[in-house]
């Protein structure tokens, strides 16, 4: 075969060439809990090696995977976390580590493993265990004086359960049940959780809530399909004595700027407090983004307050960056602190104190707090994710009007 033949038949060939990779595999953590299990997919097609991280079901998709030779590194750059991993000799198994920076001096590590699974010939049948869960159920977290409420769903095509607190929510956990106890886990880049509980003899839950290898607590539950959390616009109270103009932040560039900036104006505002490192945060701005372009046109002007991990300037600025990018986000956002919540609410004295994050501000034309949103229920818990999204665009509505 001529040069100029074999060099024209190699550009023709398609760019989407197999790896060792390809495929479902049964992902985990080693946490001190012992094993934190999700499911890893790796996808390789046109635009290149990608993979997707799924929790019951929920698939988030990690654009950016090397694989060189049997070296692995899965960069999940918008909560500044990778995973790295070798590849076993015969593709079957993956084994490394998980990095997340958690300050600025600070990286979490976290051993990581994976073995492929084999396509299941039959859809799995359903446990019948899981009667004994699903449901809405009181939760008592061993570090919290206020309740939480636990939600385990059994839908056709996939089981998950979470957790709804006064600061938001857990996301999407995937269940593993027997009829002697039940096991949630997650693992989206950010988020490291574990749960495990037992069944008592009168139908509670007690058991143990582990957070990567940093965090370990004990939480108790008891079913109850009418417990509901104080309302999320009554948690957080205004400051009337300050003035959006006494308050200034840096903008991405290092620019000193005053929230009572010409550019912020608007008939109705939002003012959203996040950290590029929250995964509430992240849902969050999938909805902000959805208001930003409905009601921009008729006036709302949306504004983030980044409250970022290091405290550098340079590298905080780039994880909002990447936040941004990552949701297509065209609203202004400003670096206001570090994400200590008591380091966070001295730099917003307009509020009492910062509880969670996200937290949203709605303010009218005259610059005048009209209500503040405390957390933010997403899409997992189902219910109070459609009840959120009405009391939103029931106070942008008021605000416009």
């Amino acid at each position: 075969m001529r040069p100029r033949t074999l060099l024209l038949l190699l550009l023709l060939m398609p760019t989407n060439i197999s790896t060792a990779v390809e495929g479902t595999w049964r992902a985990w953590l080693d946490v001190p809990g012992g094993k934190l299990k999700f499911e890893l997919e790796f996808v390789n097609d046109e635009s290149g090696l990608s993979a997707n991280l799924i929790n019951a079901g929920e698939k988030q998709l990690i654009p950016d995977v090397q694989l060189d030779g049997k070296q692995l590194n899965i960069d999940i750059a918008h909560y500044n976390s990778t995973i790295a991993a070798t590849v076993s000799e015969d593709d079957q198994t993956l084994a490394g580590s998980w990095r997340k920076v958690r300050g600025v001096d600070s990286v979490a590590t976290i051993p990581f493993h994976a073995e492929r699974i084999a396509p299941q010939k039959q859809p799995l049948k359903r446990n019948p265990a899981m009667d004994h869960y699903v449901g809405r159920w009181k939760v008592h977290f061993s570090s919290d004086d206020q309740p939480a409420v636990a939600i385990i769903r059994d839908g056709p095509r996939t089981t998950w359960g979470t957790f709804l607190t006064t600061t938001g929510d857990y996301r999407y956990l995937a269940p593993i049940v027997t009829d002697e106890q039940i096991e949630l886990s997650c693992f989206d880049g950010a988020h490291a959780f574990l749960f495990r509980a037992k069944r008592q003899p009168d139908g509670s839950l007690q058991g143990d809530f582990w957070s990567g290898d940093w965090w370990h607590e004990t939480w108790t539950a008891v079913q109850d399909n009418d417990f509901s959390l104080p309302s999320a616009l009554e948690l957080t109270k205004w400051n009337d004595q300050v003035k959006l103009a006494d308050l200034v932040y840096a903008d991405l560039d290092g620019n000193q700027v005053s929230l009572a900036d010409p550019q912020f104006q608007g008939k109705a505002r939002i003012i959203e407090i996040f950290g590029s490192w929250c995964p509430n945060c992240h849902d969050a701005a999938i909805y902000l983004s959805e208001l930003h372009n409905k009601y921009g046109p008729q006036g709302l002007s949306i504004l983030g307050l980044a409250f970022e991990v290091t405290g550098d300037p340079n590298r905080d600025a780039e994880q909002v960056r990447r936040y941004k990018k990552r949701h297509n986000i065209s609203f202004p956002c400003l670096l206001a602190g570090v994400s200590k919540k008591e380091e966070a609410s001295k730099q917003i004295p307009l509020l009492d104190r910062i509880r969670s994050y996200p937290t949203t501000i709605f303010i009218d034309g005259d610059d005048q707090v009209r209500a503040v949103y405390t957390g933010f229920s997403g899409p997992a818990t189902g219910a109070a994710n459609t009840k959120l999204k009405q009391d939103f665009e029931a106070a942008i509505d008021t605000l416009l009007e």
